[in-house]
């Protein structure tokens, strides 16, 4: 990528392979986060399975269990944000549960890991995180941002 920002496919089950087509928009995707969101700064997105996020969420958070998308902001600063690890079939199964395709609901990752690297923390800011990334989402076409809908799942129960 031109900009320093790149994307890796790893350890995807098969019924899970991208198409072409489906690659490209990723990384058209992935481009305009870095130029639009991070204001240019490069940052390494990779998309994999539940086994692979479990393993890192255990290994750096010390929390045993899969979860959808994991950011880990640079430590130094040499204009490279960070890293963002996706899981293919976690997206899967949000996506046909919000009735969207799968790359859809990996954007909606890829923007919310983002914003993360970017130093935003939902848990903490008194809405400021979920409003910026509603903003995007917006701008980008997306549907529902994940702070959304997990205050609408957890006011529903």
């Amino acid at each position: 990528m031109s900009d320093g920002s790149s994307l890796l496919f790893g350890a995807i089950p098969a019924h899970l392979n991208f198409s072409t087509a489906e690659r490209q928009r990723l990384r058209s995707f992935l481009r305009a986060l870095s130029r639009e969101v991070a204001g240019g700064r490069a940052f390494a997105c990779l998309i994999t399975n539940d086994r692979e996020l479990r393993r890192l969420n255990h290994d750096f958070l010390g929390r045993d269990y899969a979860t959808d998308v994991l950011s880990f902001p640079a430590a130094n600063g040499n204009g490279n944000l960070g890293e963002i690890a996706i899981s293919a079939e976690r997206a899967a199964t949000q996506a046909e549960e919000f009735g969207h395709a799968t790359t859809d609901e990996i954007c909606i990752l890829m923007l919310h890991g983002v914003l993360h690297l970017a130093g935003m923390d939902h848990e903490r800011d008194n809405g400021e995180m979920q409003r910026v990334e509603e903003n995007w989402r917006a701008e980008f076409g997306l549907s529902s941002s994940l702070i959304a809908r997990a205050f609408s799942t957890r006011r529903s129960k």
